[in-house]
């Protein structure tokens, strides 16, 4: 017979097993809401403790995202491509021997919203910095950057001159990266975006979304978002023989 201590683990492993299964099937993607302890507890017929120990594991393994008020997310946050590079943008103008400039068009404090508390992993109505440039190659318009910050992490980051530095190097300086997470897109742009980077509506763009951590948590939240036709993202990969 089945001492009771097996029978809380064969549970918990179900429960895994189960979340696992939708989240490889595409019953669940990145970004949706998982069902509360409380729900999973009562759906398994098992004691909320055991329900924790799943969605805690999946946590730790990195499946999952748990954002405290909220509730527990399929996680996006683990890397997606090893071939991308965290570089400034001004790095990569100048070093093409081009002259870099941009321009700010928002720097403000604002309470994130629910999915805004999701990419920073903080609760709801928390405290955000926001920021908005347009980042340009010789004088044309290559890169439009949406960030959030946190600013437990990077506290002093709305009082920065971002015609001086940008928000990479700033961040690089003030909290260590230790991990980021990169996804890539293709959209088109709305009116507004259209004229700020001064492209025509039907003129397909480049999204990337980034979120970086340091060792304390995530620090930020960047949507950059570049003209198709004005931009490429690439990178490059040996391979080694394993013999």
């Amino acid at each position: 017979m089945m001492n009771n201590k097996s029978s809380v683990q064969a549970r918990f492993v179900q429960i895994k097993s189960a979340l696992l299964d939708q989240i490889e099937s595409g019953e669940m993607s990145p970004g949706d809401k998982v069902l509360s302890e409380n729900q999973l507890a009562e759906s398994f017929s098992v004691s909320r403790m055991t329900a924790r120990r799943a969605l805690t594991e999946l946590v730790d393994e990195g499946i999952l995202a748990r954002t405290q008020g909220v509730g527990t997310f399929v996680s996006d946050s683990r890397p997606m491509s090893s071939i991308l590079e965290i570089r400034s943008i001004d790095d990569e103008i100048t070093q093409r021997g081009h002259h870099y400039s941009n321009r700010v068009l928002s720097v403000e404090s604002i309470q994130t919203s629910e999915q805004q508390s999701v990419w920073l992993g903080v609760a709801v109505n928390s405290l955000a910095f926001q920021t908005k440039i347009v980042h340009m190659e010789n004088g044309l318009a290559i890169q439009l950057e949406e960030r959030l910050v946190n600013p437990l992490l990077a506290p002093e980051y709305i009082q920065q001159d971002f015609t001086q530095t940008t928000a990479n190097h700033y961040l690089s300086k003030v909290a260590r990266l230790t991990q980021a997470d990169h996804s890539v897109e293709a959209i088109l742009p709305d009116q507004e975006m259209a004229h700020i980077l001064d492209i025509p509506i039907a003129q397909p763009c480049l999204k990337l979304s980034r979120r970086t951590y340091s060792s304390k948590g995530i620090v930020s939240y960047a949507r950059l978002y570049h003209p198709g036709n004005r931009y490429r993202i690439g990178g490059h990969l040996d391979f080694h023989p394993t013999n």
